[in-house]
């Protein structure tokens, strides 16, 4: 591991504000925070909102600075990438803005039962030939369930028009309410200041004159959800 990797993850350490669990303390156990991150963590009780597979944190950064109403969560297993999100946050003394490095098939170990208003999907492996492992397929939508408010919004931004067809066949399939739905974000005159944050590889992608689509849509907490067939 280079000297900059090891530089990064020692003042990941240091940053209150960023939460490292050891595998064994959340595998199939709740992590202490679990039900009371707005108390606890944040020490307020203002909404909670979560970007999965934050990668640099940009997103979860200018999300935080767009909406001080709200409190944000990056969640990642990368933690080189993150520290710059989290180092970001202290440079301009961000407060609603936290992170956690942990596997994202283990998030029901870190939110309780409607503890989670919204979900940020952005820029996710789109994972084209093992569909359990999408973010947005019925696996993980079923984990979503058990934390995120009734009827609360969930969000995919993505350049992979294979994740956006995928995504949108599930939600016509389950009659799941679709509240927005742009298949090139850049070119939609829907676009504000949320939707324009830009990360890294975003930033990439639209150099390179790929379009980045959107969808938004409500997960209802107690609908059984079927997943769609495979082309």
């Amino acid at each position: 591991m280079g000297k900059k990797k090891l530089s990064r993850f020692a003042e990941m350490e240091t940053f209150d504000h960023v939460v490292q669990p050891p595998f064994d303390e959340v595998f199939r156990k709740d992590y202490k925070l679990k039900g009371k991150w707005s108390q606890e963590f944040f020490r307020n009780e203002k909404p909670l909102i979560l970007e999965l597979g934050c990668g640099k944190g940009e997103y979860t950064v200018g999300l935080a600075k767009l909406h001080p109403d709200t409190n944000f969560i990056g969640i990642d297993i990368k933690g080189a990438r993150m520290w710059r999100g989290a180092k970001t946050a202290v440079e301009e003394q961000i407060k609603n803005v936290g992170f956690i490095r942990t596997r994202i098939g283990l998030i029901n170990s870190f939110f309780g039962n409607e503890e989670v208003s919204e979900v940020w999907v952005t820029f996710p492996d789109p994972q084209p030939k093992k569909y359990y492992k999408r973010l947005t397929s019925t696996r993980f939508l079923g984990y979503y369930q058990q934390f995120i408010k009734n009827n609360g919004f969930v969000n995919l931004k993505t350049d992979s028009v294979e994740l956006y067809t995928y995504t949108k066949k599930l939600i016509e399939l389950n009659n799941i309410d679709l509240i927005t739905d742009i298949d090139n974000l850049y070119k939609s005159e829907l676009v504000d200041e949320t939707l324009s944050i830009k990360t890294f590889y975003e930033q990439q992608w639209l150099e390179q004159g790929k379009p980045i689509h959107y969808l938004r849509f409500k997960l209802n907490k107690t609908q059984e959800l079927e997943e769609p067939e495979e082309d």
